[in-house]
């Protein structure tokens, strides 16, 4: 695993899918700063690593949750991955939006799932989990069972993990923050001072920069 990580840590770098700005900190829809940010959705822009990333959670899920019988992704980050997802494994896809549509229907999730069925989540990012984890709650309010979460990237905070093992959600990621990191040193996109301030962001992010 720590080999997929690194390589596809690797391959985000290429692309430019991390971008530091240390200067004009991004701003999460937790309200948290952040001098780093991980765009992983740019892998749908180049088919190559596509198809990479949709193999690569296949993997994840045959080898982790064989049991699977429908994917759902989450809106909007995982919609896409998901459903490539979904066909490659032949499954049932429904995606979790993140508030019930204002109009129509008024769908939280979108498609058909069957009662009791073994579910497998897609996320692009996991930061705090917190949005991650209502699209758990409503796969479970709708009378399914979800066996666990694949996600492409995670920044790995104690908030998420102790927040996914309060939800008994087993996770899967493809890379995460300390291979992205350590790959961005190695190959010079960062420098040891940016790690130095990375780090420290690290530790306590929701009173960073204030």
């Amino acid at each position: 695993m720590d080999k997929l990580k690194k390589a596809f840590a690797s391959k985000l770098l290429k692309i430019k899918a991390i971008k530091l700005q240390p200067n004009n900190p991004f701003t999460w829809a937790s309200g948290w700063k952040s001098p780093f940010y991980c765009d992983n959705r740019k892998t749908l822009s180049y088919p190559e690593l596509r198809n990479y990333v949709k193999l690569e959670i296949v993997h994840a899920v045959l080898e982790n949750f064989p049991e699977a019988e429908a994917v759902a992704g989450v809106a909007t980050g995982a919609i896409a991955q998901g459903a490539l997802v979904a066909d490659a494994l032949n499954l049932p896809f429904v995606y979790v939006r993140s508030k019930p549509k204002d109009h129509g229907l008024e769908n939280l999730i979108e498609g058909e799932l069957k009662p009791d069925m073994k579910v497998v989540v897609i996320e692009d990012l996991i930061s705090t989990g917190g949005s991650s984890l209502k699209a758990v709650e409503a796969i479970r309010k709708n009378g399914c069972e979800v066996i666990g979460m694949v996600a492409s990237y995670t920044y790995g905070f104690p908030v998420a993990k102790e927040a996914f093992d309060e939800a008994g959600v087993k996770l899967i990621t493809l890379t995460d923050y300390e291979h992205v990191v350590a790959e961005a040193l190695e190959t010079g996109y960062i420098s040891e001072n940016d790690v130095e301030l990375l780090h420290e962001w690290r530790k306590d992010p929701a009173n960073w920069n204030k």
